[in-house]
């Protein structure tokens, strides 16, 4: 394999003037001459793979653009194009530098400049041995003895070279700052042994140190000499020296692609000065790098982020609390609470002209339209949207961002939301706050904590920018399925405003006046060509769908879009027409039975209620008793609160027996089975309790339980029921599923005030102190 690796191959051949590139870096390569351009077409168009050839001598070129390879370096570098943009005659590539190729042969215009090369191997060398770790140690104590009398040594580095312990890394990284003359640049390239690579470059160091050491000696045994124009005179000669030194052959120098950043940041306002002045520092630094330089990058990328930010650009609020109604009408059906709620947080806004302290927090299952009131609340502002994803995020850098001393560092998400919004006082909408996780890299819940506190924001130090940023005029909206996932620290800075599930009549009305509309014109159809009556939108609701929100009912109105558009392509079609017979033609067999609380009353059958993150939900709790030794087994995926409630349940019963002509060896002689389906859905709460209790005590006595009935509640050993949580999804539920009656605890009393009026005009409501109470009315007495 290795034979192979070192045979002869061609690559088109970029040249790169004043600089040598090393292999294994990423580096910025600006290309002028019309040869290298074509070879890096050539390269795009191909493999983008390149030879990368350090011209020595760059004034060695013939008229005929022909190359004098004698003032080439002997060893080029294989290189891998990244990135690469073209600006008329002149190129910028980006490039990845593979291994160093000895040139064999060149090639002119075959079809471009070329260059049949080999690979020149390096001598493998252990890196773990007492040797190599000297070696790394001097290298590392003779670069920061060299920074400590270097005129521009950056913030930090000298620190950072004691992180470097890959031998080949540090060599890269010091030569790349320290290492300044062409020759001695060369020597290092041509050297593949890494350990003698690295007594070479404690040499260079040695040698310039005793350079510069002598120069200071002669600049200060002068300078008292010199007179203060003079004076002034030379150091301007030498600012220009350097600088045409520093220049890349084009007559420009390095530093006059970046004089448009301390003017922009002197216009920044909003920016004390201290932290102007860390800024210009980070300016001053960049005009004394070479461009193609990996740290003139990472300080460029640093500052133009910086200078993006809206420091002093912000909205006016022109908040119309009557408009505001109209969207809110015009795009959510239903919602009166969350309206008005949303309508009396505006009002406050408008009258204190500020809306810092106010964090909203909207809950509520999934399709209920969280995210379409945030963004109905910016336009009632005037203001900017931005969202941020949150679901999955277990990574604080991705609030707070990363350090620009890694490799690939960026902002954290809310500054780079403020950049996209191009405003200071955008509304910021933190999506799924629920569903963030903790990992080894942090608590980004946690991290929000500083974001959402509006005592601590206004100076909120993003770890990139490391400058404080105001976030006070920020309005951040945040969403969430379930409050229980959110730590009481973070929920306690939030208004929480909760949003129940659609009725089957809102989503009906919702339907017929937003998703069919939506759903037709997305489709390029009318409503003259595509008819959809309304029972169809019934039976899409009752039989297709069974959620809180409307998100399946719009997928379902998409996919007859769809079967529309396939038959309308026919030119003989000019109308289609779907009806309840001929739905299931389109979308297939009925997924759901809607329940109309018809049945019968069985034994041992319970309608219980339960509160999921996706709405309230219905499920039957099963009993069965059989004949054996009185075990109890409990089935259908129950988490450990419902476990125990089960036992609880038994052991309430036991006190109950003889009320029931139950035995009171039942639990001796008897295994007693229950069971919830669905049982690959994992359920657990403690307000089953009343639930279980009942389709025990109708098992055991075979007293059969009234279908039109659900119950949700607590039950203690003494038989109290207990207030639970999640009422006004579990009541949607039972409406939905066509039930009657509904048993609650007596300490629920006060929530019914809270329940939509739809739902309290088809519901009888039985409230329960104890769990006679609710077996009075839910066992079928003969």
């Amino acid at each position: 394999m290795a034979n192979v690796k070192r045979e002869a191959f061609m690559l088109p051949a970029v040249l790169v003037k004043g600089n040598i590139i090393f292999p294994k870096t990423v580096v910025s390569i600006e290309i002028n001459d019309i040869n290298s351009l074509k070879a890096v077409k050539y390269a795009m168009e191909t493999k983008k793979r390149i030879l990368v050839v350090t011209q020595l001598d760059p004034s060695a070129i013939h008229s005929t653009g022909d190359i004098s390879t004698a003032n080439l370096c002997e060893c080029g570098v294989v290189a891998e194009i990244k990135q690469c943009a073209v600006f008329g005659g002149t190129a910028q590539i980006i490039v990845s530098t593979l291994h160093k190729a000895e040139l064999i042969k060149y090639i002119f215009n075959y079809p471009v400049t070329a260059f049949i090369v080999k690979r020149r191997k390096a001598p493998r060398v252990k890196t773990d041995t007492l040797k190599m770790k000297a070696l790394i140690r001097c290298a590392q104590d003779a670069c920061i003895a060299f920074t400590t009398i270097f005129p521009r040594v950056p913030i930090g580095y000298a620190e950072s070279i004691r992180t470097k312990n890959d031998p080949y890394e540090l060599l890269v990284y010091i030569s790349d700052f320290c290492v300044t003359r062409m020759e001695d640049k060369k020597k290092l390239f041509d050297i593949d042994d890494i350990a003698e690579q690295l007594r070479t470059l404690i040499d260079i160091l040695q040698e310039e140190m005793e350079i510069l050491g002598l120069e200071r000696e002669v600049l200060s045994k002068t300078r008292d000499s010199i007179e203060s124009h003079n004076r002034e005179a030379f150091l301007r000669e030498q600012l220009k020296v350097i600088k045409q030194e520093l220049s890349d052959g084009t007559g420009e120098t390095e530093g006059e692609g970046y004089e448009s950043y301390p003017r922009r940041i002197e216009r920044i306002e909003n920016l004390e000065e201290q932290h102007k002045n860390l800024l210009l520092k980070e300016s001053e630094r960049l005009s004394e790098m070479h461009s193609a330089s990996h740290e003139a990058l990472i300080i460029q990328n640093y500052l133009d982020t910086v200078l993006e930010l809206p420091w002093d650009n912000a909205t006016k609020d022109e908040i119309n609390l009557s408009d505001a109604r109209k969207a809110l009408d015009k795009d959510h059906h239903g919602l009166e609470d969350v309206k008005e709620r949303i309508l009396e947080t505006l009002a406050v806004y408008k009258i204190k002209g500020s809306v810092k302290g106010q964090i909203i927090c909207l809950a509520g299952p999934p399709g209920v339209g969280k995210t379409s009131i945030a963004q109905a609340i910016a336009g009632a502002l005037g203001r900017n949207f931005q969202r941020i994803s949150l679901g999955g995020v277990s990574d604080e850098s991705e609030i707070r961002g990363h350090r620009r001393t890694y490799i690939g560092a960026l902002p954290g998400r809310i500054i780079n939301a403020l950049k996209m919004a191009e405003s200071r006082n955008p509304v910021i909408l933190l999506d799924e706050i629920d569903k963030m996780g903790k990992s080894l890299h942090g608590d980004p819940g946690a991290a929000l904590l500083e974001v959402l506190d509006s005592e601590q924001n206004a100076k909120f130090v993003d770890r990139y920018l490391n400058i404080p940023f105001d976030l006070s005029d920020v309005l951040f909206i945040t969403t969430a399925n379930t409050l229980q996932n959110i730590s009481r620290p973070l929920y306690d800075r939030m208004e929480v405003i909760e949003l129940t599930s659609y009725t089957r009549e809102e989503k009906f009305a919702i339907c017929k006046k937003h998703l069919i509309k939506k759903q037709l014109k997305k489709h390029g159809l009318t409503a003259s060509r595509v008819k959809i009556n309304d029972k169809v939108i019934y039976t899409l609701i009752d039989n297709y769908t069974k959620e809180s929100g409307v998100r399946r009912l719009e997928r379902h109105i998409a996919s007859l879009c769809r079967k529309a558009a396939k038959k309308l392509a026919d030119p003989n079609t000019q109308t289609i027409s779907f009806t309840s017979k001929n739905l299931e033609e389109y979308i297939g067999v009925k997924k759901y039975k809607r329940e109309d609380g018809s049945g019968k009353d069985e034994v041992g059958v319970v309608n219980g209620l339960a509160y999921t993150t996706v709405g309230g939900e219905t499920m039957q709790i099963e009993v069965s008793v059989l004949k054996g030794t009185g075990k109890l087994e409990l089935t259908g995926s129950l988490g450990d609160v419902m476990k125990e409630s089960a036992k609880t349940a038994v052991s309430y019963v036991r006190n109950l027996a003889p009320s029931y002509g139950i035995s009171s060896d039942f639990y001796k002689d008897s295994d007693i089975h229950i069971h919830v389906p669905e049982g690959a859905t994992p359920k657990d709460g403690p307000s089953a309790g009343i639930a279980l209790t009942v389709a025990l005590i109708s098992a055991l006595s075979d007293i059969p339980v009234r279908h039109d009935v659900a119950m949700t509640g607590e039950v203690t050993l003494r038989g109290r029921v207990l207030a639970i949580g999640g009422l006004k999804e579990k009541t949607m539920a039972a409406y939905r599923a066509g039930i009657g009656n509904v048993i609650i605890p007596a300490g629920n009393r006060a929530d019914l005030r809270d329940i939509d009026k739809t739902v309290t005009a088809g519901l009888n409501f039985i409230t329960a102190d104890s769990i006679k109470d609710v077996l009075d009315n839910s066992l079928v007495r003969l």
